[in-house]
């Protein structure tokens, strides 16, 4: 009997251990589980892919190429703004905003293995030269780098060296084969272009980017300005894509009152945060005019929307370009980075700066060419405005929202005098390469000229409209004398600043020179003030 008993026994705890043992492992199987799925929520499948792929792909793994091509990836599916930046692009992005660079003074792209020119660096060896937006660069001093996928960064290094140096560009431009050669130089990462007096009141600014030095620059031209006389500024940031936050809050502050709200920033994980100005601005007795256009971006909205918001100025234009989010800076140790974006800036009146991108990127991307051909671009009226998205400014004035800033004075794209000989003069390059053969020419002259009187008066000497006739023909192109004398006016103009540009007077002779074409400074400088500065 007690045997029978010592086996029950034996059996009893037996069966509790295992049904203990079943618990425990039941209890581990939903604990993991309940990490599995955890790991799910936070990015654990992901890891549990490349975990895999890592542990059990066929082939051997390019850890650092599966790396760079998956980043942009991840980060496309965020906003059109986050990006992943290699080491050559984010010291390419540095040096824009902080330092000098010898180079030609390009940006390109390679879309489709042919390097597309993006833009020229104002100032710049290639802008003097006359490479333009758009051309597609077919060799580098002979050597092919056109469809034949020819690496991005061996084209970088192949057209920067030394300043002096030189380098042979052959660039494809509407079908037509030019070649450049261009004369190496220190980029200029100046964000001031250029400041001077248009009339006896009325100064004249334009920033070209807010880089590291945006706030200096613009404080060692002011008071030069107000010293001639200035008592109205018209500060021209078309085409400005922006850069440092900081510096436009800087900028703004010089213009607004002690307590106005230049700007506020918010995010899912960044709450509300105010910048007020402090009212120690030296320019808030200056009465002022802003200019925009639909490249005018970033920081350049952020001033803009704080002038207008607070009823400080006139802005005119067109509808800026509506990059209202705020990306924090990531970098990492092997000197590539991710710009990430945290929040979105919002003007004083509450207008959320950015315009959607919900429709996604080829809709966003194309953004100003559907602008075109809705007609914006010519008439304010089809500015889109959308009264659930009004806003008031501090007199009570209505601005909208959904996207970029509406100037308060309007002013189209300009039509008047273009006719087919022009296009195809523009389309050629043709002003920029006679400038350059005549800036050699008269290189002495030019570089003795250091006013504008006198650099008129070498000018006036040339014959231009003779001796650019004659070039144009020498080039094979037909010269319309109808079409010319419809045009001759924009390119005698568009002559004199480009040859005024080699003068010792540089950008201080192409802006003034160029200003009689440009019709929204005319109508800036014509127009009287609509906000007076208290």
């Amino acid at each position: 009997m007690e045997t029978t008993y010592k086996r029950l026994r034996y059996i009893l705890f037996a069966i509790v251990f295992l049904l203990i043992g079943a618990l425990v492992t039941r209890i581990t199987d939903l604990r993991q589980m309940s990490q599995l799925l955890h790991r799910q929520h936070d990015w654990g499948k992901l890891e549990l892919v490349l975990e895999q792929i890592d542990r059990h792909y066929v082939d051997s793994l390019d850890h650092q190429a599966l790396t760079e091509n998956l980043l942009p990836a991840i980060l496309k599916e965020l906003d059109p703004h986050s990006i992943y930046l290699p080491p050559a692009r984010l010291q390419q992005a540095d040096e824009e905003l902080e330092g000098n660079f010898d180079g030609i003074g390009i940006m390109f792209n390679v879309p489709e293995d042919t390097a597309i020119v993006a833009s020229v660096i104002a100032g710049g060896p290639s802008q003097r030269a006359g490479l333009l937006p758009g051309d597609r660069i077919l060799r580098i001093n002979g050597k092919d780098v056109a469809g034949v996928k020819f690496p991005q960064d061996s084209m970088v290094r192949r057209m920067k060296g030394p300043s002096g140096t030189r380098v042979q560009l052959d660039i494809l431009r509407e079908g037509t084969q030019i070649p450049y050669e261009i004369i190496r130089g220190k980029i200029p990462v100046k964000s001031l272009d250029v400041a001077y007096m248009i009339n006896d009141t009325t100064g004249y600014i334009k920033l070209s980017k807010f880089t590291r030095t945006s706030y200096a620059e613009f404080m060692t031209a002011v008071p030069q300005l107000v010293a001639a006389g200035m008592k109205r500024l018209i500060f021209d940031l078309r085409d400005n894509t922006g850069g440092y936050f900081d510096q436009s809050l800087l900028l703004a502050n010089e213009f607004l009152h002690r307590g106005d709200l230049i700007v506020y920033m918010e995010g899912r994980e960044r709450p509300r945060q105010d910048f007020h100005a402090d009212g120690r601005g030296s320019c808030q007795q200056v009465e002022l005019a802003v200019l925009l256009d639909e490249n005018s971006a970033s920081s350049s909205e952020i001033f803009a929307g704080a002038i207008q918001d607070n009823d400080r100025g006139t802005l005119y234009g067109r509808r800026s370009f509506g990059k209202g989010l705020v990306q924090e800076p990531v970098n990492f140790s092997d000197g590539s980075g991710i710009r990430l974006t945290v929040a979105r800036f919002y003007t004083p009146a509450g207008r959320c700066i950015q315009k959607p991108y919900d429709r996604g990127e080829d809709s966003y991307g194309t953004d100003l060419l559907e602008r075109y051909r809705h007609g914006e671009m010519m008439v304010a009226d089809s500015i889109p405005k959308n009264d659930s998205l009004m806003y008031y400014t501090v007199a009570g004035r209505p601005v909208y929202g959904g996207g970029g800033i509406i100037p308060d004075v309007f002013v189209p794209v300009d039509t008047v005098g273009v006719t087919d000989l022009l296009v195809t003069i523009n389309r050629q390059g043709l002003q920029a390469r006679y400038s350059k053969k005549m800036a050699d020419k008269h290189r002495k002259a030019l570089q003795q000229a250091t006013t504008l009187p006198v650099l008129d008066q070498v000018l006036d000497c040339l014959n231009l409209e003779g001796s650019f006739l004659q070039y144009v023909r020498e080039q094979g192109l037909a010269v319309d004398r109808h079409q010319w004398a419809i045009s001759r006016d924009i390119v005698l103009t568009q002559l004199r600043a480009m040859i005024g540009r080699y003068s010792a007077m540089d950008d201080a002779a192409f802006y003034p020179l160029i200003a009689p074409l440009d019709p929204v400074i005319q109508t800036a400088v014509a127009n009287e003030t609509k906000v007076i500065a208290q």
